[in-house]
């Protein structure tokens, strides 16, 4: 008789020998660079949640195993945070517990940034690593390519002449240690990121906000009026659903509005709804479109009408008066009547009756990285705009972005933004800005950052990466991807076969077919994953 949590173990074996044959001389190398940066062991560590999780299936079993034998190559900053059995705290919570289906970034209809290659298969738990390192020594343990390998021009050239890649390139890989660039075509010229914004919109929210601060929805009682008013706080993952998953819920609030309503002796109020927190037009420029709700401060499950929790789907029209409607559905349950709700504005006088908050806004940047959430990155930049004193709208977030880029001397020569998630076309970014951004998120100055590289996708595990990398990469790579109709870009880290962690940033303009063109990107980054490019 099997145990039933040893059979995904046994259904892995064969795979997981193999990983080992692969990895065992690096691992060699990773244990040597890693005993002086032993003592780092608790330096970037936090808590992403306390949710337990439990193997699911032969992924995740060889998710486990890769981890330690993969991901401690190098030092990786880009590894932690980890909890105390080597898991990766991001990717238990959310690729594991929330089983999101995959990516929002990488379908093949054209203009959207947001459909998934990973939605028909489901997303696999990411690889875990051993909890020996959490964080990259800068000043210590640099490694040194074996001589009398090829250079990173001789080997990345050729690929990026590919056809497939279109007519125009721009190209950086940078060794994180040293933060010397081993390799540049093009890498100052500006080009368009698609979804691959996400990580600059990530960085500004995590440097405005902090990785701790929590979006909250609240309740709020206007006194002797009898006005309810249910107050958005900006926050798209807020759900109405029965099974919350860890996120903020809806109906929490409600239950805990309606006592609070029962200990004051009101049965029935005038429900109205507040979504003032932002400004501006709430439909983003491409229009009605599946990757993107209406931007509102207030909303539930992104506006999305069916029961997925990523990619593209058919949107309501208002989310903010669905949500109320939701919410008057919730009271009534508890015996309180409203009228139809209605658009307000709290007064400061109303008196909060219940709250419930967002995940640290570390989880929320893990989540729409991971899968590419439009919905997310859009509300990133609004909450960054109204947390430094701008307008929080379209143009509003953007400014407020590149603003934060800049307080933190990132280069942004050429660099444009438009809006947070990389759907609008104007956007434009260059390979030397994503590999800086890359760069900074694993800065041991910056551990508030640190999520910027927790939320990649894992090559063949994880987001929109989950059915990519079948050629044996899986694990080495962790990128965000970036599709547009005749775009493509992939930006993320890599750990070379001297155990060097580089992070890399490939955008492709005027590709033909997104197939091909993502199929070589993706062996751009395989081949740097294989290289002792010296």
């Amino acid at each position: 008789m099997v145990v039933p949590e040893l059979r995904g173990w046994q259904a892995a074996r064969p795979r997981l020998a193999g990983l080992a044959r692969a990895v065992r001389p690096r691992l060699v190398r990773a244990v040597r660079t890693a005993e002086p940066l032993v003592a780092r062991l608790t330096r970037f560590r936090r808590t992403a949640g306390s949710r337990p999780v439990g193997p699911k299936n032969w992924q995740y079993a060889a998710g486990a195993a890769t981890a330690g034998l993969v991901l401690a190559v190098g030092a990786v900053t880009a590894a932690g945070p980890w909890d105390s059995t080597g898991q990766r705290t991001a990717e238990r919570d959310r690729a594991t517990a929330l089983e999101h289906a995959g990516g929002a970034d990488h379908g093949r209809r054209g203009d959207t940034s947001g459909t998934s290659d990973a939605a028909a298969g489901g997303a696999r738990p990411a690889p875990s690593a051993a909890p020996v390192l959490t964080g990259l020594g800068l000043s210590g343990g640099t490694i040194t390519p074996a001589s009398g390998g090829p250079s990173f021009t001789e080997v990345l050239d050729p690929l990026l002449r590919n056809t497939a890649l279109g007519t125009r390139h721009s190209a950086a890989v940078v060794d994180v240690a040293t933060g010397r660039r081993l390799y540049g075509q093009g890498a100052d010229d500006a080009l368009t990121p698609a979804s691959t914004t996400k990580i600059a919109t990530a960085v500004a929210a995590l440097s405005a906000l902090g990785a701790d601060h929590r979006l909250t929805t609240r309740a709020a009682l206007e006194p002797g009026t009898g006005e309810l008013v249910l107050v958005g706080g900006g926050d798209p993952t807020l759900t109405a659903r029965k099974d919350a998953q860890g996120w903020a819920s809806l109906r929490t609030l409600a239950d805990h509005t309606a006592a609070a309503l029962a200990k004051r002796g009101i049965s029935k109020v005038t429900l109205s709804y507040d979504t003032t927190l932002y400004a501006g037009p709430d439909l983003h420029p491409i229009g009605v479109n599946d990757n993107l709700a209406p931007v509102s401060a207030l909303m539930t499950d992104e506006g999305r009408t069916d029961d997925s929790t990523s990619g593209p789907a058919p949107r309501v029209a208002d989310p903010a008066a669905e949500a109320a409607r939701s919410f008057a559905g919730f009271l009534a349950g508890h015996g309180i009547r409203t009228t139809a709700p209605g658009p307000s504005k709290a007064t400061d006088r109303a008196e909060t009756l219940a709250t419930v908050s967002s995940p640290p806004l570390s989880g929320l940047v893990e989540r729409m990285l991971t899968n590419s959430d439009n919905d997310i990155a859009e509300a990133l930049a609004r909450q960054t705009a109204a947390a430094t004193g701008g307008r929080a709208d379209f143009d509003g977030g953007a400014a407020a972005i590149a603003e934060q880029l800049r307080k933190l001397r990132l280069p942004l020569t050429g660099a444009s933004f438009h809006d947070g998630s990389g759907l609008n076309r104007a956007d434009k970014l260059t390979a030397d800005l994503l590999t800086a951004l890359l760069r900074k998120a694993g800065d041991p100055a910056h551990p508030e950052l640190r999520a910027v590289l927790t939320g990649l996708p894992v090559a063949g595990f994880t987001g929109t990466l989950t059915s990519r990398y079948a050629d044996g990469a899986a694990g080495f790579v962790h990128a965000k991807t970036g599709t547009l109709t005749g775009v493509n870009a992939l930006a993320g880290t890599v750990v070379d076969r001297d155990g060097r962690l580089l992070v890399f940033a490939f955008l492709a303009e005027n590709t033909t077919d997104p197939v091909t063109a993502q199929s070589a990107l993706d062996g751009t980054a395989t081949t740097l994953a294989r290289c002792g490019c010296g």
